[in-house]
């Protein structure tokens, strides 16, 4: 045992020791930075549409749209593509029905006052998906919450999907995942989003 008058200046000269030791050690590299992606098209809002849809418990169908939005494909310096999606949720809006796109808007659904936009960030995916259709993953972020979820790519009727033929993509959220569980005896669970992409030149107007 040390004696207590030689305590502190035992643990003192221990802690100095400690400490020139782990600055002789060499520090760990850095990773290597890559190059930043660029943004190669973007979504053309004139020919674009975005929609969603909810059911109610008794098999009606409330359809909304997005009219404001903001999309961009990435290209990654490892050749394949990343899609970045932003979306207005204060101005979604179901046509004709202003008393539903209110509540809509409201906090029980999308909550647009505390959350005006949701954000969907693909992984990357090879160049040539878009055209072969299948499932592109990413990660959504809805009213401050971020999952992971799976959009559903429909099999391009053309080459160049997006310029010579619309980008069909479709897929399905659950509401309550995101603090939308207001309503339940009423509407279904799912929230489905629907997409009709044109894309032009990024910077092109």
């Amino acid at each position: 045992m040390i004696p207590r008058r030689w305590s502190w200046p035992v643990l003192a000269l221990s802690s100095a020791l400690a400490c020139a030791v782990a600055m002789a050690q060499p520090a760990p590299p850095h990773p290597p930075s890559l190059p930043r992606a660029v943004a190669v098209y973007e979504l053309d809002p004139v020919n674009s549409r975005l929609q969603f849809e909810v059911r109610t418990r008794v098999g009606q169908r409330l359809r909304g749209e997005f009219p404001r939005y903001e999309g961009l494909v990435d290209l990654l310096p490892d050749g394949r593509h990343r899609v970045r999606l932003r979306v207005s949720t204060a101005s979604a809006e179901i046509p004709g029905k202003p008393r539903y796109t209110g509540w809509m808007r409201g906090d029980s659904f999308f909550d647009t006052l505390r959350h005006p936009w949701m954000e969907f960030v693909s992984e990357p995916y090879p160049a040539d998906a878009l055209a072969r259709g299948g499932q592109l993953r990413g990660h959504l972020t809805l009213r401050g919450a971020t999952r992971a979820e799976t959009l559903d790519v429909e099999p391009a009727a053309c080459a160049h999907p997006g310029r010579d033929c619309p980008i069909e993509v479709h897929g399905d959220i659950v509401r309550s995942h995101y603090g939308m569980d207001d309503w339940q005896v009423v509407l279904s669970e799912r929230v489905r989003f629907s997409m009709q992409v044109w894309l032009r030149e990024a910077g092109a107007r």
